[in-house]
């Protein structure tokens, strides 16, 4: 068995269907993830999406009993320490730092997704984790004005989880070129609005060179003023995630792709920090 690796994010690692343990930047460790796009279906697609053979579609139904059979015997595997040995990976990096419905597609088009955050919910407590890790959505946000999917966050909220929405273009032809959606950015902000009124939430930005060619100018003053109304509006999200690609994107655009420089990360940090919005940078 191959070790884990930032660089390696492969759902099947563990070879379950709906459970998969990675080392995460953005976790600072090792992150237990939900797939719950095991079909490899989004109604994005994303230009830096890492998932091979990735098409247009939803969630497929959830068998709850495995996916709740899959998490516990990961995390016994974690608790005797044979997770360390299976995966190649240190004590350290056998500490558990979160646990992230994301995927192969965007989760909360799972016709399910409501019992799947009770099922996690349900284990957490038999390992008296429930409270003490981290738990954590990644969303498009693309849901977020349905009712089901709005009471399911207060439960995420309730249960001490958190919500990390994308967000990595603010003009209207980004979005077209790196998610692949026709969305207008006012749509993506009425999303983070009504995701940070019902839980704690982040927004999460991916930003990279296409054809060598950095954010223009034009691109970084549309997302600093859409950051700088959202704040204005006195929407109460977190802050900003700031990354760049780390792994190859499987999509037919990913050989157009490179990675940017730290020190560009750092000016574009430095002015979301000086409109007054805490930001986290990894690169």
């Amino acid at each position: 068995m191959s070790g884990l690796s930032t660089h390696d994010h492969s759902r099947d690692k563990a070879g379950m269907t709906y459970v998969y343990p990675v080392l995460s930047r953005r976790s600072l460790g090792l992150s237990i993830g939900i797939n719950l796009n095991p079909n490899n279906a989004c109604n994005w697609s994303c230009i830096y999406c890492q998932v091979p053979n990735l098409r247009r579609g939803n969630g497929p139904n959830i068998d709850l009993v495995i996916l709740e059979s899959e998490l516990r015997r990961l995390l016994l595997s974690i608790r005797d320490g044979s997770f360390a040995k299976q995966f190649e990976v240190s004590d350290d990096q056998s500490q558990i730092m979160d646990i992230a419905i994301s995927g192969n597609g965007e989760p909360t088009s799972s016709p399910q997704f409501p019992e799947v955050i009770q099922s996690i919910s349900k284990v957490l407590i038999e390992f008296d984790l429930l409270g003490t890790i981290k738990m954590v959505l990644i969303t498009n946000g693309s849901h977020m004005t349905s009712k089901r999917i709005q009471q399911s966050l207060s439960e995420w909220s309730r249960l001490g989880g958190e919500v990390w929405v994308k967000c990595d273009s603010a003009l209207e032809a980004g979005i077209r070129t790196i998610n692949g959606v026709h969305l207008r950015p006012s749509k993506i902000r009425q999303h983070i609005k009504t995701s940070a009124r019902l839980c704690k939430t982040w927004i999460q930005t991916c930003f990279f060179s296409i054809d060598n060619a950095p954010p223009s100018p034009e691109e970084l003053k549309a997302y600093l003023d859409f950051l700088h109304e959202l704040k204005a509006s006195e929407t109460k999200f977190q802050g900003v995630l700031l990354y760049g690609i780390a792994r190859p994107s499987m999509q037919p655009e990913g050989n157009r792709l490179t990675s940017l420089p730290p020190k560009w990360f750092d000016q574009v940090s430095q002015a979301i920090s000086d409109l007054g919005i805490e930001v986290k940078t990894y690169v």
